[in-house]
């Protein structure tokens, strides 16, 4: 470790442990003050950044829970002496505020968010200065968002590092419509595309080609539409690799952007109000979350959203329970299917995984609207019928299939000639359009949505079968 250690910290960086992953080795500039942590939160495929020299260190884009940064400070001697917010985020809670509250650090962020906590405006021409060599320098880059900034490592006069947020992705650039109705700021999808092209161009292409690029997400991410599972890489290789970074017009560059674009979930407006208010403490708000009785007797008429696995969700569950499993996309499901404010339940399988979905719907500040959080493992509850997939090979038309994949992945394969396509995402709002004649089949790309999907249209349509595909759609893909 302490010759790994050594090797990296040459270029600046070096790994974290704790469960947090950390890029790979890149050999593209040499930074010999300045050290940059990359921390990954996989579910949301959110990168964070501590950037130290010498005894301070300045965060980028923090996640909810500001225990991370702390340990890491601690561990390397260092003060948190600032916080930087490349824009007001969507997809995920920031613990700027509370990192200030604590730590006495200085939040940086554009004088065109808007906000009203105390901060210093960090916008194009700005510094903070680490050191006599290294220096950040702040360019307004708006395209994803209108307030968005990006932030220049200067050592010795050469910039070396750029830390992008949500502008310049590896692969991929943010997409320009989430911010059309939030927010102090606002802006259309048009407008904004117009702006990306004018920051890709004007002010992050003209870095050198060593230059190297941090980007505030990763592959998975709803906030691009082709982002690279690589965690970093250089201002060089996105232009020769980069489809957004290649020579055409601004109006080829606007109609290529807005085209195929994710659905934006339920959540994201509210996280965009979140962050420019600034969140509540992390531990605090998590200890105020309701925890019930096992198998607790519970009102009716609210969303109960039933964590554990599909084969125990469908032996035995609460009536009108919603399947959204404890894996890689909770917070992302959740925050899609739920509506922000409104009272949900939340149960698990045990404590240890009540207590880990606790913390993944703070990541997004859903946990103020748990009406109460319990263990369930009742026998004689709700039930549903087990996918028969002999039954169905031998007379589909027998089924109503539907689709509850995005109208992208539909348009590039579909499974099934016949299936009604109604995206996860609008399932809730359209099961009125699924008929009621036949048993219903839902099927995904890989059995994971198909239970969520499954369990709102048993929900909704009472004396229709609904069977969930499950893992079993595998065997039809080509």
């Amino acid at each position: 470790m302490k010759i790994l250690f050594l090797s990296l910290l040459a270029f600046g960086i070096f790994p974290l442990t704790n469960g947090f992953q950390f890029n790979q080795l890149l050999k593209h500039a040499e930074m010999k003050e300045v050290s940059i942590i990359q921390f990954e939160d996989d579910g949301l495929a959110h990168f964070s950044y501590a950037i130290q020299v010498g005894n301070e260190m300045i965060l980028v884009d923090p996640g909810r829970n500001p225990q991370q940064y702390y340990d890491h400070a601690s561990s390397k001697g260092a003060k948190i002496v600032g916080v930087i917010e490349t824009h007001p985020h969507a997809d995920f809670v920031s613990s700027h505020l509370e990192i200030h509250q604590t730590t006495g650090a200085t939040i940086y962020i554009s004088m065109l968010a808007g906000v009203d906590y105390p901060h210093k405006t960090f916008d194009e021409g700005d510094v903070i200065k680490l050191s006599n060599n290294i220096r950040l320098k702040a360019i307004n880059t708006p395209g994803h968002s209108p307030d968005g900034i990006s932030i220049i490592v200067e050592e010795n006069g050469k910039d070396v590092a750029v830390f992008t947020g949500d502008t310049l992705f590896i692969g991929d650039v943010g997409r320009p419509d989430l911010r059309e109705s939030d927010g102090d700021l606002m802006a259309t999808r048009i407008e904004l595309a117009k702006k990306m092209y004018d920051s890709t161009r004007e002010k992050l292409m003209v870095l050198d080609d060593e230059v190297i690029v941090y980007p505030a997400h990763g592959a998975g991410s709803l906030c691009g539409k082709a982002i690279s599972d690589k965690t970093s890489s250089t201002i060089g290789a996105e232009k020769l690799t980069n489809y957004a970074l290649q020579e055409m017009t601004k109006e080829a560059f606007v109609e290529l952007l807005l085209e195929d674009q994710p659905f934006i979930p339920k959540y994201f407006p509210y996280n965009v109000e979140l962050n420019i208010n600034g969140a509540p403490a992390y531990q605090t708000s998590k200890d105020k979350v309701s925890r019930l009785e096992k198998n607790e007797k519970i009102d009716s008429g609210i969303v109960v959203v039933d964590s554990r696995n599909q084969e125990q969700f469908k032996k035995s569950h609460i009536q009108g329970a919603v399947n959204i499993m404890n894996g890689a996309k909770f917070e992302t499901w959740l925050g899609s299917i739920v509506p922000p404010r409104s009272n949900y339940y939340l149960v698990a399988e045990s404590e240890e995984s009540l207590d880990k979905l606790i913390s993944k719907t703070a990541k997004i500040g859903y946990e103020p609207f748990i009406k109460g959080a319990f263990v369930y493992d009742e026998k004689g509850g709700e039930k549903m019928e087990i996918f028969d997939q002999q039954a169905f090979d031998s007379n589909r038309e027998a089924f109503t299939v539907i689709d509850i994949r995005t109208t992208g992945e539909v348009s590039k394969e579909k499974v099934f000639k016949n299936a009604i396509n109604i995206p996860l995402s609008e399932l809730m709002e359209r099961t009125d359009e699924i008929p009621t004649d036949k048993p219903v089949v839902v099927h995904c790309g890989t059995g994971y949505r198909s239970a969520i999907g499954s369990s709102i249209i048993q929900n909704e349509l009472k004396n229709v079968k609904v069977l969930d595909m499950g893992s079993d759609v595998k065997d039809y893909i080509k």
